[in-house]
């Protein structure tokens, strides 16, 4: 199953049980990877987290059953995964602008149709990539938990790097690193239980024998086949436009799908803030 035929699944088994109480895990498992890989993709690629999806679909069919029928507001707020009129209320009027009592009056709605996955040609776009086999490896790292999709997840990885550089973090791990000429952030999706969040780790290459200092870990990275892609821009943002084009751009068409375990992004000495920055994703993958 591709990448395109896995969030089409998904978003099918989403519709297909709108009204029922949806479980992230099970929503996944129609893409077949992990929780925390099926939100991260899922929202690169549709610009929305997979809640908001679910909560707009929902206001949104609420909205015109109200206009239609004869169902009541509490029956409504029930139906659509609300446990009080008043919290529908709330969602309602955010989204549409106007409340469910109005609705009967002739109010205007606010659409919101269900996804339907396509790969779109655009033309033109290029991505420097290469397929590597590399052994396994030891790091040492710094990890925090991150939420997964939305806004202040947009942020607090920014934010963890800049503390990790006023704080004296990726000092410390340079100082402990068998080879300092580059640092890695690693993502890893198939640790928790927990479908909103996941681990991201600051990390530096070394030897097996490190002794982690107080706050830190060491863990191994295992063999895999990766693919190696070449990201040039200033961050966070050119990273954040490669993610994209991986997404919807290379896995849809290519021969390879990622393994859902990890995701690294490399990043090399030099000014991060410059436009000719060089920097790289590394995604495991299978044939």
């Amino acid at each position: 199953m591709n990448l395109a035929t896995g969030i089409q699944k998904a978003v099918d088994y989403i519709e297909e049980h709108i009204t029922d109480e949806l479980d992230y895990g099970e929503i996944a498992k129609q893409a077949m990877c992990s929780p925390y890989y099926f939100q991260k993709i899922f929202g690169i690629m549709c610009g929305f987290t997979v809640g908001e999806y679910i909560r707009n679909r929902r206001l949104a069919l609420a909205g015109s059953e109200l206009s239609k029928s004869n169902i009541k507001v509490i029956d409504a707020a029930l139906k659509y995964g609300y446990e009080t009129p008043e919290s529908f209320t709330r969602a309602f009027v955010k989204f549409h602008g106007i409340t469910p009592s109005e609705v009967k009056n002739g109010g205007t709605l606010r659409s919101f149709s269900r996804l339907k996955v396509q790969i779109i040609l655009k033309g033109g776009n290029s991505m420097n990539y290469k397929i590597v086999t590399r052994k396994s490896f030891t790091v040492l790292e710094k990890v925090e938990r991150h939420t997964v999709a939305g806004e202040q997840n947009k942020n607090s990885i920014p934010d963890f790097w800049e503390r990790a550089q006023n704080d004296g973090t990726i000092k410390t791990l340079l100082e402990h690193a068998s080879d300092r000429s580059h640092i890695f952030g690693i993502c890893y999706g198939n640790g928790h239980t927990d479908c909103e969040s996941f681990d991201y780790g600051i990390a530096v290459q070394c030897a097996p024998d490190t002794a982690a200092p107080c706050g830190y870990r060491m863990n191994t990275i295992p063999a895999r086949t990766w693919v190696d892609a070449e990201c040039i821009g200033a961050m966070p943002d050119a990273i954040q436009r490669l993610w994209h084009e991986i997404c919807t751009e290379f896995f849809p068409t290519s021969d390879y799908q990622p393994t859902y375990e990890m995701d690294i992004e490399e990043y090399p000495e030099g000014d991060m803030t410059a436009n000719d920055y060089k920097s790289s994703i590394w995604v495991p993958v299978k044939k």
